[in-house]
């Protein structure tokens, strides 16, 4: 069984057909999550669950209450995720459920924030293996699907957050912003310092919202030669081992 160990939860990674990787552990460990009690989160193609995970370890510490779900079109995933949840600390505030976003929308109620680690490839050549390609390429779930779902389910003060490719920044803020959602943060992600940039973590509030009224865009590199930066061992220091 493959499984990666966390400072204080496990993963199993071997039935989701995308595995814990570097753009999962990005997004949960800087993404801006809700300051308030009772939070309703839902993670979006959530695969092993690694991104809510690391979400409930961050939310707990800061002594509210709070419930995750988190949802994936692949059975096998959900199951996964839904091991994961329970072996974790926090198992009574999550559940996983093989569902698709359209789905979800017909019953889903105000939400305190929305994440996704979304499918990203557009054109590029399909894997062999049906349930990976499905997890990698956006005819199964893209950021567009999450912006429309997001603007009718978040609350007034709710946050979506995703990574993507950097070159999708453009045309991500765009499309939000048809939706109503203002960027209120952009992230952009380089693995190193002379390096263009290579994805991003782009962060949305209701347009009306008056909490943000610029976007704030920042850098991390992750990389200093053949070391993790500074940066990433700091923002990381509460998970990695």
């Amino acid at each position: 069984m493959s499984v990666f160990r966390f400072k204080k939860f496990e993963v199993r990674n071997d039935l989701a057909a995308q595995k814990v990787g570097t753009d999962a552990v990005l997004l949960g460990a800087a993404m801006t999550l809700p300051d308030k009690a009772g939070a309703q989160l839902l993670d979006v193609g959530t695969g092993t669950g690694v991104i809510a995970l690391m979400a409930a370890q961050r939310l707990a510490g800061g002594g509210h209450p709070f419930n995750i779900s988190a949802i994936d079109i692949d059975p096998a995933a959900i199951s996964e995720a839904s091991a994961n949840f329970a072996a974790s600390p926090w198992a009574p505030s999550m559940q996983a459920e093989a569902i698709s976003l359209e789905d979800l929308a017909q019953r889903e109620g105000p939400l305190d924030a929305i994440f996704s680690n979304p499918p990203f490839f557009h054109d590029s050549l399909k894997a062999p293996d049906a349930r990976r390609s499905a997890a990698r390429h956006t005819d199964t779930l893209s950021y567009r699907e999450i912006c429309a779902f997001a603007s009718a389910h978040l609350a007034p003060d709710g946050i979506l957050s995703l990574i993507l490719p950097a070159e999708d920044e453009t045309p991500l803020l765009r499309y939000a912003a048809s939706f109503g959602l203002k960027a209120f943060r952009v992230l952009r992600i380089r693995t190193g310092a002379c390096k263009a940039p290579k994805r991003i973590i782009a962060e949305f509030r209701c347009a009306l919202n008056k909490m943000d009224d610029d976007c704030r865009c920042e850098e991390l590199v992750l990389m200093d030669g053949p070391q993790r930066s500074a940066a990433y061992s700091e923002l990381t220091a509460d998970f990695y081992l």
